[in-house]
């Protein structure tokens, strides 16, 4: 796929005003989702448009407009809206590191997250902070593996995505009946991972980062941080497809925090539906992260949910998007006001 064309959707409506212009030809839908846009910037390579009415866009960029309007696939998770429990089983995470470390404890605090409303949960053994302790693969999978055995064996439909970089620790969670493989190196750390889940059918999230989490600080130079962010997320997606990953397998995560600053990451959040270009579903994890305390001023982390739900909703008018965060309860019941207020 070639991603020097992008469009910028904006002019968003919702609810029934939303679903008029769209029957008036004024607005188009965003991504099977709640929300329709009425106008749209074009970006070739780094040229605008400027913003134009969907009506007025030239006849060769329909092709773009389509993949705005399509509704991505559901890639390994439940349809719809979803919130994502993160569930670290790691001494070291800098929020909840060390909560998880017994088998039995996470394994009962993820089926807490499940009965508070989370659609899937994320389970990780490997910190991804800067600084964070170098994990073997070995190590990971010893963390992680009783507490996926645990889950399925307590709760068989549970979904389970499994954050890790590596080709070992994916084949082993996927043997004890992982769903979902959430590489933060989109599938470049491991040169093993991508013939692996070439031959496997779970979900995969790709997120954005640039260099690794002990060198991110130093990537973080962009001319436009949204449209750099989507074309390198689409040569992950070209990669993963021309390895043999069908493109309904695939989501994206905007990596908010990874090789980016506070300030990049706002603005990467308020052009969230830029994403749509890339045709696929959204992973949005920001939670509890130092933007979140750089705009509120709470150092801590545990108190840094409020702030989390807030920016989480920004992800919605995007229709299949999933909010992984560390609160469930919380999350989940600004996810259904949203969508009530955002439908009327």
């Amino acid at each position: 796929m070639d991603f020097r064309r992008l469009a910028e959707p904006a002019g968003l409506l919702y609810g029934t005003a939303a679903q008029d212009a769209v029957r008036r030809g004024l607005a188009l839908p965003l991504a099977g989702g709640p929300a329709a846009f009425s106008c749209v910037d074009l970006i070739e390579d780094r040229t605008h448009s400027g913003f134009l009415p969907v009506g007025d866009v030239p006849a060769g960029w329909q092709d773009v407009l389509a993949r705005l309007v399509a509704k991505p696939p559901a890639a390994g998770m439940p349809e719809g809206p979803q919130v994502m429990g993160i569930l670290n089983i790691t001494p070291d995470s800098f929020s909840d590191g060390g909560r998880h470390r017994d088998a039995e404890r996470a394994v009962q605090a993820g089926l807490m997250q499940i009965a508070g409303g989370a659609g899937v949960l994320d389970i990780g053994g490997e910190s991804t902070r800067p600084g964070a302790a170098v994990v073997t693969p070995e190590e990971e999978w010893q963390r992680i593996g009783p507490v996926v055995r645990g889950l399925k064996q307590q709760k068989p439909e549970a979904v389970l995505s499994i954050d890790t970089r590596n080709s070992s620790v994916m084949a082993h969670v996927l043997a004890a009946g992982a769903d979902v493989i959430n590489d933060v190196s989109a599938l470049t750390h491991d040169p093993d991972a991508l013939p692996l889940l070439a031959g496997e059918r779970c979900g995969v999230v790709l997120m954005h980062m640039r260099g690794t989490p002990a060198t991110m600080a130093r990537h973080t130079v962009y001319e436009d941080v949204a449209c750099d962010v989507v074309r390198e997320l689409g040569a992950r997606l070209t990669a993963a497809i021309e390895a043999g990953l069908a493109p309904e397998r695939l989501s994206v995560d905007p990596g908010l925090g990874f090789a980016k600053n506070t300030d990049q990451n706002l603005t990467l959040l308020s052009r969230l539906p830029l994403l749509a270009n890339l045709g696929c579903r959204v992973v949005l994890g920001l939670s509890r992260k130092r933007m979140i305390g750089d705009v509120t001023g709470v150092q801590d982390p545990a108190g840094r949910d409020a702030g989390t739900q807030a920016a989480s909703l920004e992800a919605l008018p995007l229709g299949q998007s999933v909010l992984r965060v560390h609160a469930v309860e919380g999350m989940v019941q600004a996810l259904r006001v949203w969508q009530r207020v955002h439908t009327v």
